[in-house]
């Protein structure tokens, strides 16, 4: 399913990005994978988890949400592959107007969106890989967000393995590409 350049899981373990296939979405094919536990307490985790409650149900345990609503960012850097996740702040404010008040200003403590101040940076992962999103349509492949309710040492094999059981869901997330900046 991977390959090890293709795996790094975070120190903290709050989430993982990884390159990988899931058989029951398909044969072939390698995919983005951020994980999304339900540890993870960084501000920007605990709203992405959030809005995924926007999300609109395709195959079963397969959540779609639009851009506006969630959306991820591929940048590459020579052998670096960064995933951005990234939230519209008027999203966020909508999300969160009737949650309590120390959820509410989450959305302060992040960084805007470098390229969209009306954006903030929910999550930023790196891995060391050669995988270079494909393009179809106009339209780079998307990350696949799996929210899922193992422990934060949980590899790609396990969350595969939960979303096989219906114990772990996916969201698809559109995405764009920067220019490589090697």
């Amino acid at each position: 399913m991977t390959k090890d350049d293709d795996i790094q899981q975070t120190p903290e373990g709050s989430a993982e990005l990884w390159i990988g296939a899931v058989p029951s979405l398909g044969p072939g094919g390698r995919d983005v994978f951020l994980g999304l536990g339900p540890h993870a307490e960084e501000p920007g985790a605990r709203l992405a988890r959030l809005l995924l409650d926007r999300g609109h149900e395709g195959e079963e345990g397969v959540l779609y949400l639009l851009p506006e609503d969630l959306a991820a960012r591929y940048e590459r850097t020579g052998d670096r592959l960064a995933v951005t996740l990234l939230a519209r702040r008027d999203v966020l404010a909508h999300s969160l107007r009737a949650r309590p008040e120390e959820e509410r200003v989450l959305p302060g403590a992040l960084p805007s969106d470098p390229l969209d101040a009306d954006r903030v940076v929910l999550l930023r992962r790196e891995l060391t890989t050669g995988f270079v999103p494909v393009e179809q349509g106009g339209e780079f492949q998307p990350v696949l967000l799996v929210d899922h309710t193992a422990g934060p040492d949980a590899g790609p094999e396990e969350l595969i393995a939960l979303f096989e059981e219906g114990e772990a869901g996916i969201a698809v997330l559109n995405a764009e590409l920067l220019p490589d900046r090697a």
